[in-house]
């Protein structure tokens, strides 16, 4: 039976910028969350990037204030902790949507921004906090700022978080939001004991939610692998994967080192603008670039994982790991920056023999065997090896047994 907004028993003011924004229907991570955390209970959330799991903790939020108004003025009373300066962006964007019709206020801290301007919106009321954990403990222990007023705590990302270095500053802004009544943890897996023990030391008797989603979601993104023999080889393959396609296109690498020296032989080979981001680029350079890539219809951008964080470009046409992950669930939030709002994209990942074990570790986190492909004029020469580890260890030991 499809749900409407109304069925979640969300306010109209909330529902009217919802509609405006077309957004008629509640996405599945939207109608499993909200009525739980509209019951009180802790929320362990598991959901896809680009699902609609913002929404899924803010409307549940905004609706306790509209249902519980605040007596006095004073400090926040939902907090939101994001693990980056652009996510965290990107969920004040939202929460503004509702201010107009809701009368709710927001403000955001983050590192990177003039730190004078943002205590002065902390000294006015507001009602709810979004904030990446650096700046706002530094704001904390500077005794600047207190979270006595705050009801709900909510940290997006969790998975970022623990791969940022951000647990202990996490916990201790927990502990200074001691009055909460609830908390929500979000994360793209739960997958790692790492997110399993951070939600037990900040959450109480969660509710967990896992959501997949739809098949034909998943079917949006189309997977292909294209095998190389050697680092000219897959430099000739992106390029002739980067002119196979139209739109923006980001291309992943593994370290910051690369990064320029890939977008130089990028740029000497194309046409269009090839950009880049390094994660050690100030605040104001790197929102340059994204505008800059976002200005055109058609553009590269060369990123690893860290400056990548946070980034919610709409029109992605293709992702392509140029270096495949460490981690498989890294992998999952490369692809998911196409594909987005409905949008069908579509990945690639060019990968060594030297890389094949990596290859094996993302087919089996994602339960399918990514498509091989070959450009009839780039065929691998070489055989590739097994993408699994026992598989391996087995023709090594049948090789022996042959020469004996």
């Amino acid at each position: 039976m499809a749900i409407d907004w109304q069925d979640l028993e969300l306010d109209e003011s909330l529902i009217f910028p919802l509609l405006e924004q077309g957004l008629n229907k509640p996405a599945k991570v939207q109608q499993e969350v909200i009525p739980t955390a509209l019951d009180g209970m802790d929320v362990l959330l598991s959901s896809p990037t680009g699902s609609g799991k913002t929404l899924a903790f803010l409307l549940p939020a905004l609706q306790h204030l509209r249902d519980f108004p605040r007596k006095s003025p004073g400090g926040a009373r939902i907090l939101v902790l994001a693990p980056t300066r652009e996510l965290a962006e990107q969920i004040y964007q939202q929460a503004c949507l509702f201010s107009k019709s809701s009368g709710l206020s927001a403000v955001v801290v983050t590192g990177g921004i003039n730190y004078g301007s943002q205590l002065s919106q902390l000294e006015k009321s507001h009602d709810l906090l979004i904030a990446t954990p650096g700046r706002l403990l530094d704001i904390l222990q500077a005794e600047q700022y207190q979270l006595e007023t705050v009801e709900w705590l909510v940290i997006d990302e969790a998975d970022r978080m623990l791969d940022m270095g951000f647990a202990k500053p996490v916990e201790e802004i927990a502990r200074h939001a001691r009055h909460r009544q609830q908390s929500i943890l979000s994360s793209a897996t739960l997958a790692s004991a790492g997110v399993e023990s951070f939600a037990k030391k900040l959450l109480n008797e969660p509710v967990r939610i896992e959501v997949e989603p739809p098949k034909r979601e998943r079917g949006k993104i189309l997977q292909y692998v294209y095998l190389a023999d050697t680092l000219e080889h897959k430099q000739n393959l992106l390029l002739r994967v980067l002119k196979e396609f139209e739109g923006r296109q980001i291309v992943f690498v593994k370290t910051r080192d690369k990064v320029a020296q890939l977008a130089g032989t990028l740029q000497a080979n194309l046409s269009y603008p090839v950009l880049h981001l390094r994660g050690d680029l100030p605040q104001a350079e790197r929102q340059r670039i994204i505008e800059q890539f976002k200005a055109h219809p058609k553009a590269v951008l060369v990123a690893t994982d860290v400056a990548s964080r946070g980034l919610d470009i709409d029109d992605v046409s293709v992702v392509v790991n140029f270096d495949l992950p460490k981690q498989a669930d890294t992998y999952v939030h490369r692809i998911g920056r196409t594909a987005r709002a409905g949008a069908k994209g579509v990945a690639i990942s060019l990968v060594e023999a030297h890389d094949a074990l990596l290859l094996g570790r993302i087919e089996r986190y994602t339960g399918q065997a990514l498509d091989r492909r070959v450009f009839s004029d780039l065929k691998p020469q070489h055989k590739f090896p097994a993408t699994d580890k026992k598989r391996s260890k087995k023709k090594k030991t049948a090789k022996k047994n042959k020469k004996r």
